[in-house]
């Protein structure tokens, strides 16, 4: 069984991936893997570039996200005639001549990674270059696997992938899929702790964050510039309390949507 592993611990976000998938598939005809991708409008692998945070405590994450190679694949369900198929290797595969006319294969993938050719009247996505795996010359792997030059996406036997530490994304979704993440953005919590009567930085503050149902805790101190960073926190709402100087500071945060930068916290 193929999958791919993606370690964003390596990822810079280059877009040399979505760049080589473009190269590859744009202006060239791979039936019966695929017809040509559109120059615009579709990204087989694509580069999901997100701001965490608020500033000045933001961190970026790169993200590269193409089909996910679903075990229990959605568009092999609607599918008639066969038009989707998984191959002995594991491969997710739309046929471009059994799909004309199909949209409801684009429709149903969760992870928006099936995309409707208007023109063509067909669905499009990721093959995995099987065609270049089946050629075997000059690369016999996925060219955004050969494209990146931060060895950070790797494509082989699953069973011999290093998949220690890694995750799925949505496996609430339960589709089994094949393409594992090493490094997914966690929530955090971040921010400046100073003194507003002397106007001053507090350093070495206690910042704790408390998730009351489960009664977990996160703990750091401020550095030198009265920063902080909570990091790998869950998707919950969390009590924060500081503690420094001989003042304190108590508060609620919710990282259920999104990382939470506090910006300027002032003790009391």
């Amino acid at each position: 069984m193929k999958a791919f592993l993606i370690d964003l611990n390596k990822c810079v976000g280059c877009y040399d991936c979505q760049i080589g998938c473009k190269d590859e598939h744009c202006g060239n005809d791979w039936t019966p893997y695929a017809k040509p991708q559109p120059d615009t409008g579709q990204f087989w692998m694509r580069v999901q570039e997100t701001e965490h945070g608020a500033r000045p405590h933001v961190k970026v994450s790169y993200v590269p996200i193409m089909c996910q190679q679903c075990e229990d694949a959605p568009c092999i369900k609607v599918a008639e005639n066969g038009a989707v198929y998984r191959r002995e290797d594991g491969l997710v595969v739309i046929d471009p001549v059994k799909a004309k006319g199909q949209k409801k294969i684009a429709e149903v993938c969760p992870y928006h990674a099936v995309f409707w050719n208007a023109e063509l009247e067909i669905p499009q996505k990721c093959t995995g270059c099987a065609h270049l795996l089946d050629r075997g010359y000059p690369i016999d792997h996925p060219r955004c696997v050969d494209n990146c030059h931060m060895d950070a996406i790797q494509f082989g036997e699953e069973s011999e992938l290093d998949l220690a530490d890694t995750e799925t994304l949505n496996p609430e979704f339960s589709l089994k899929t094949h393409v594992y993440y090493r490094g997914l953005p966690k929530p955090f919590v971040a921010g400046k702790v100073y003194d507003p009567e002397t106007e001053e930085v507090v350093i070495g503050a206690i910042v704790t964050a408390k998730e009351p149902v489960k009664n977990e805790a996160w703990t750091t101190r401020t550095d030198a510039f009265g920063d902080f960073w909570l990091r790998n926190l869950p998707k919950a709402d969390l009590n924060i309390t500081i503690h420094g100087g001989g003042k304190s500071y108590e508060g609620t945060v919710s990282t259920k949507e999104k990382s939470v930068g506090m910006g300027n916290v002032a003790l009391k």
